[in-house]
């Protein structure tokens, strides 16, 4: 097989990869975002409330056992 036919299908590939976690990251910050502006709504713009302590506790938990790790309460301060 001639390398350069080789190197082009590599660059593709490559290429094609580098889109597709361009995108997906993208995404994920977008949803950060989100998150952090639907629990600024729902504390109603109050940083300690007491409401907001238990809310993103709660929140971390739910979260974390529906979709794993990363959804720490000071994660999910630091969306909000």
């Amino acid at each position: 097989m001639d390398r350069a036919f080789y190197s082009e299908i590599k660059k593709i590939l490559t290429n094609a990869r580098n889109k597709v976690y361009q995108t997906a990251n993208f995404a994920m910050v977008e949803a950060y975002w989100q998150i952090g502006k639907s629990i600024v709504e729902e504390q109603n713009g109050e940083e300690r409330a007491e409401y907001g302590t238990g809310l993103l506790k709660e929140l971390s938990k739910q979260m974390t056992q529906d979709f794993g790790r990363g959804f720490t309460v000071a994660n999910l301060k630091n969306m909000r």
